[in-house]
């Protein structure tokens, strides 16, 4: 590659878990999940269990997205080539997007007034034809907006002509949850139902044109309204009813019906009053929409779940058997509750009373309830999203009767992710985060036998902590996988790979023969347990997994002081998250004393010898760096230099010299030696001032003893360690448009010391860099640097807030490869894997 060569990146993974927000989810009638993460809109694929792709554009927390049409839609979306989706963020602001299934390209069509001043809380709408929509949306301001939109009819884009039909103010108790329908008997008119921080449901009625007026109050929960979803007209002869579900705190669900009485200019018994049955023994108003009266009644009350009831959603229309025969609209209802359940109702044939016939969750400790749930458009997948940012998928596989089984799903942080480390010959990457785990993402080799390498998934989760964990470290050296990590607490904390995860990383990469086979020998501890009050994780023995089976659930309670055992097992398909939350934990090995303050950031050297530590720090004394010989786990130095928090360390590829960089807007460069005896000389070799703001990031050249610095003040620093003991500055990249966050030095060709260099930036961007480090001779002892931009990603590529990490895939730096993968991984909850490759 030369220096102004160019590069070609491709997305490989993106993980990232949910907000733990209700309607946040979205399953569209194109067959794709839409979800909030961070300030971001994420679009995955239920087929292939991957994260596609991210929408940027909102600045503030994605409270809820809505798919143009959605599943229950899916029967009349057939041929649609567009497909819209609205979002809508904390700060009031909604967007709308536009997916074009020809080339799968998504585009940003426009951003609504703002007609609210607080957060979204819902949206909800419905596809009138091909190429106009209804929608209504709900904000913390006690404002109800309905919106018109009428869709350009070419794929070649156009404008979105978008009006706002009306305003409706609920007053102090805003509304958290709507659905909209069309009124029974072809009438045109329009119905709303809203229900909110009160045990009301509200139902408003208007034309398409014209204004929504109340029409009437449905009373008969005891607590807060949560969720509601009308049906489409149910067809009993003539299509003259719809039903409503609501759903609440008080555990119970109802279902209500609307019937079309008649027009009134001949009240005078012109319908047909239904049957009376037990299912409608109750009932209710009677409103009037246009010249036509509607009877409410209603219809069941269920009850069976023990916990808030989040969600509820009537099942899909299937498409008739004849092909313009219309649809039918299933008597099935699904509902998602707090309790760890989902549950699918349906009625009784011979007496129509309506009863739980479905009901799958989590039932460990791990689900901590569900905020939502969905129907795919066929009716054979539901999807629930819990309050541990997770995804929760089963599939009915059963023939002539159901069987509902767990799939795979995307997963990952719902915090921000504040560190990122590759294992030593990069099998898996691993990631901490402020949502208090840590976790292992790996190729699954096997999954899929027509794909290059394999679908990135999460395979272990081996740290659950009740701290937000900061920092980690990957051990380099040989022997068996080790990590040592860093949360807001004092101690550093060192853990060692269990042999079940040994097998199940040989199962993912089973088409490398790298793997030493030997290692499972020495190994004897199977799994580990999480204390119940504590934060050590216990290990659990391989010769004593017989008393583990026999203790689980004796007594059968399920209290926080009886946290029940993990049952460690070797995976041979990537793990669920029931799994991956309890039964994939490491056994925490050593605990690490010395810091005063919590623990910021930690490295390895590359001979996997000794790991360097900082924590949070206000003066020089606790701003001192801690060095640990791995293996003995032994302090062996205390590095000052420093005044502040030292917010990145990194040794050099030849490891003789560590490089730390501070708040205090110096970097400092440590010797480092080792002596015959196995004990670790180190001195102060040179420290300086080296920008105006806050350093966050370095990174040493793999080549040479040249290395990049990054600083809030939006610049990117070169520098050169020369044999005399001291240092100087070689070139300054042009200034950024935002703050350098991250950085990270990869080697292209030794023989003409040529890398890239990647910045990340607190904006979310990315930009690659190509640095050509010139040979040194007699008469110039500082060698030039040329620069050269390779490539700025694409924004729909980059993180949505501050990256927080880069990190390229380890490689033999003798090599000239083409092919490179960079991980990153960023506040806005991602993490990220880029394959780069260079000409």
């Amino acid at each position: 590659m030369s220096v102004n060569g160019k590069a070609e990146v491709k997305r490989l993974f993106i993980g990232a878990g949910c907000n733990r927000i209700v309607n946040n989810v979205s399953w569209g009638a194109c067959g794709l999940v839409s979800f909030g993460a961070q300030h971001a809109v994420a679009i995955f694929s239920p087929k292939s269990a991957q994260i596609l792709t991210t929408l940027p554009g909102h600045k503030a927390t994605v409270n809820c997205t809505h798919w143009l049409p959605s599943t229950k839609f899916a029967f009349k979306a057939k041929h649609l080539q567009q497909h819209y989706l609205l979002s809508g963020d904390a700060d009031g602001v909604i967007i709308l997007w536009e997916l074009s299934l020809a080339d799968n390209k998504w585009r940003h069509v426009l951003q609504l007034p703002r007609s609210h001043k607080k957060g979204i809380t819902c949206i909800n709408g419905f596809m009138v034809s091909p190429s106009d929509a209804i929608f209504a949306t709900s904000s913390s301001d006690g404002t109800v907006c309905i919106w018109d939109a009428v869709f350009p009819f070419s794929s070649s884009g156009g404008d979105c002509k978008l009006s706002c039909l009306e305003t409706l103010i609920v007053g102090s108790r805003p509304m958290v949850t709507l659905s909209l329908a069309q009124l029974p008997g072809n009438t045109g008119h329009i119905v709303l139902a809203m229900g909110g921080l009160d045990n009301k449901i509200y139902l408003y009625c208007g034309e398409r044109t014209g204004k929504f007026v109340h029409a009437c109050e449905l009373k008969g929960h005891t607590d807060w309204i949560r969720s509601l979803d009308f049906s489409l007209p149910v067809s009993s002869g003539e299509a003259d009813s719809v039903l409503l579900v609501s759903s609440s705190q008080d555990k119970g669900i109802r279902i209500w019906k609307l019937t079309l009485r008649g027009s009134l200019a001949n009240t005078e018994g012109t319908y047909r009053r239904s049957e009376i049955s037990l299912a409608s023994y109750i009932e209710g108003p009677v409103f009037v929409a246009g010249s036509f009266s509607y009877q409410i009644s209603l219809e069941s009350l269920l009850i069976g779940h023990e916990d808030w009831v989040y969600s509820v959603q009537w099942q899909p229309p299937s498409m008739a058997a004849e092909e313009g025969f219309g649809f039918y609209q299933p008597q099935s209802v699904l509902s998602a509750s707090m309790d760890k359940t989902m549950m699918i109702w349906q009625p009784e044939r011979k007496t129509g009373i309506w009863m739980n016939v479905v009901t799958v969750g989590e039932l460990s400790h791990c689900a901590l309830g569900f905020y939502g749930g969905h129907w795919s458009s066929d009716a054979d997948s539901i999807l629930a999203h819990g309050y541990g940012g997770s995804f929760h998928m089963w599939r009915n596989v059963g023939c002539s009767t159901d069987n509902w089984q767990p799939q795979k799903v995307p997963s990952g942080h719902f915090a921000a992710v504040a560190d990122i480390a590759w294992a030593r010959h990069g099998e898996y990457m691993l990631s901490v985060s402020h949502d208090q785990t840590t976790r292992i993402f790996a190729p699954w080799h096997n999954q899929e036998p027509h794909s290059d390498g394999g679908f990135w998934n999460e395979i272990a989760r081996p740290q659950v902590h009740g701290h937000d964990i900061n920092c980690a470290a990957i051990i380099q050296g040989k022997g068996n996988h080790c990590f040592v990590s860093g949360a807001e607490e004092k101690v550093a904390r060192v853990f060692e790979a269990p042999l079940s995860f040994l097998k199940t990383l040989h199962h993912a990469i089973s088409e490398q023969s790298s793997f030493p086979e030997d290692l499972q020998a020495d190994v004897q501890v199977l799994g580990a347990n999480m204390s119940a009050l504590g934060l050590s994780q216990k290990p659990i023995y391989v010769n004593a997994t017989h008393e583990i089976s026999d203790n689980v659930g004796n007594d059968g309670l399920d209290t926080l002081e009886s946290v029940p055992d993990a049952v460690p097992v070797v995976l041979t398909e990537p793990p669920i998250e029931d799994q991956l939350a309890w039964h994939t934990l490491w056994p925490e090995s050593h605990k690490l004393y010395g810091h005063g303050n919590e623990l910021f950031s930690v490295c390895c050297d590359h001979e996997g010898k000794l790991v360097a530590s900082s924590c949070k720090a206000q003066s020089a004394t606790v701003a001192e760096i801690w060095l640990w010989q791995v293996g003995s786990w032994k302090a062996v130095g205390s590095l000052q230099s420093h005044s502040l928090t030292v917010t990145q360390m990194e040794f050099s590829h030849d490891d003789s010299l560590l490089l730390t960089v501070s708040r205090d807007r110096q970097f400092s460069i440590f010797t480092i030696n080792r002596t015959g005896t196995g004990e670790i000389d180190y001195k102060l070799l040179a420290t300086q001032e080296a920008h105006k703001r806050i350093i966050w990031a370095c990174s040493w050249n793999p080549f040479g003893h040249e290395f990049a610095t990054g600083s809030r003040d939006k610049t990117v620093k070169i520098w050169a360690v020369e044999k005399a003991s001291s240092v100087k500055q070689l070139l300054t990249l042009p200034p950024f448009n935002s703050s350098v966050t991250a950085l990270s030095w990869v080697g292209l060709d030794r023989q003409r010391n040529h890398g890239l260099l990647a910045v990340g930036m607190e904006s979310g961007l990315l930009e690659l860099w190509s640095l050509h480090v010139g040979r040194t001779d007699g008469s110039t002892p500082v060698p030039a640097v040329t620069a050269a931009l390779t490539v700025r990603l694409d924004p729909y590529m980059c993180h949505v807030s501050s990256v927080n990490r880069l990190a390229w895939k380890n490689r033999d730096n003798t090599e000239n490869c083409t092919s490179l993968q960079l991980a990153s991984c960023g506040a806005d909850h991602f993490v990220r894997l880029y394959e780069v490759i260079v000409d």
